[in-house]
């Protein structure tokens, strides 16, 4: 009786730590990594990783330290696999100031490539700021989209935004990370809007951004037949004030949106399974306290074995 009491108690702590699947013997060969980064610091990548997509638990050390741009800042990381099997990786690298993004590259995720800072934004040279760039792979093109949100003073009217908070959001593409194009508007909704989130929702694309204008501060999402637009049909807000920095991961048939409530210092989620109606699920999912806007992404078990086998402390090196 004492081993079955024993065992069933290992098994709940292991189910809350988001170790279910590995405690009840049942191989994978996947598992789910979120790059986060912590306030405190804003100098390096961080991983959690989850079996489920709702338990999160936190992969010890830290991965990179930012390098690059005038403020060697690391906020906001979104990571991508390529088909190739290279992860591409982009993060804010100054909160204002700088007029670009970080990025970098690896093949296991503890071995980084040079760190490059890519101006994407010295064409337009009153821009404030470049944040949060997110990755997609556009397969039809074979090419990266990458996006963010900008403010170029006047450029927009102002309403009640700050005349250097008025954020738009702006992209490149490119097939290499060598190459980039120019840089050009890709969604004006009519209101100062950032943290762009792109994914393929069967035969379109959904992106799900932060409205960002002072009465609202909270999420939305758009429609469009190709990854680059023109987005239409933009939703009402799904999400409480004072949310930002969304993601999305398909789980089963479900998506889930991650997004960081700031004012309450917690990590929250919405599923769903059309973009249209949105079910709260935050109080089932959990999250180690102080992470932070990253990206959501599934990978080969190796990836996170090979993270969890690495010392802890940092690992940055030229593979």
């Amino acid at each position: 009786m004492r081993c079955r009491f024993l065992t069933c108690l290992l098994v709940v702590l292991c189910a809350s730590a988001g170790w279910v699947t590995a405690a009840a013997g049942v191989t994978t060969d996947s598992a789910y990594l979120f790059t986060s980064f912590r306030e405190a610091d804003q100098r390096y990548l961080r991983f959690l990783y989850s079996f489920d997509g709702y338990h999160w638990t936190n992969v010890p050390g830290t991965f990179l330290e930012a390098k690059v741009g005038a403020n060697r800042q690391f906020r906001d990381p979104s990571v991508l696999q390529g088909p190739d099997g290279t992860f591409r990786l982009v993060w804010t690298a100054g909160w204002h100031g700088d007029q670009g993004f970080g990025c970098a590259s690896s093949k296991d995720l503890i071995h980084w490539s040079e760190q490059k800072f890519v101006p994407v934004m010295t064409n337009e040279p009153t821009t404030v700021n470049v944040w949060a760039p997110e990755l997609f792979y556009a397969a039809e093109g074979k090419q990266f989209i990458i996006t963010w949100a900008s403010t170029i003073p006047g450029r927009f009217p102002d309403k009640l935004e700050k005349h250097d908070n008025n954020q738009r959001i702006y992209f490149t593409t490119t097939p290499d990370f060598t190459n980039f194009t120019t840089a050009r508007l890709f969604f004006d909704p009519g209101f100062s809007v950032i943290d762009p989130f792109i994914l393929k929702h069967g035969q379109g694309y959904v992106l799900v951004c932060k409205d960002n204008s002072r009465l609202e501060l909270n999420l939305r999402v758009a429609f469009a037949e190709s990854p680059l637009g023109p987005w239409k049909d933009v939703s009402e807000p799904f999400t409480p004030k004072f949310t930002e920095g969304p993601c999305a991961l398909q789980i089963g048939d479900d998506w889930l949106i991650f997004y960081d409530a700031y004012r309450r210092k917690i990590y929250g989620a919405m599923k769903t399974r059309d973009f249209k109606t949105f079910t709260d699920v935050t109080g089932e999912v959990s999250f180690l306290a102080g992470h932070k806007h990253g990206t959501a992404i599934k990978v080969p078990r190796k990836i996170l074995d090979g993270l969890l086998q690495n010392t802890p402390g940092l690992s940055e090196s030229k593979p």
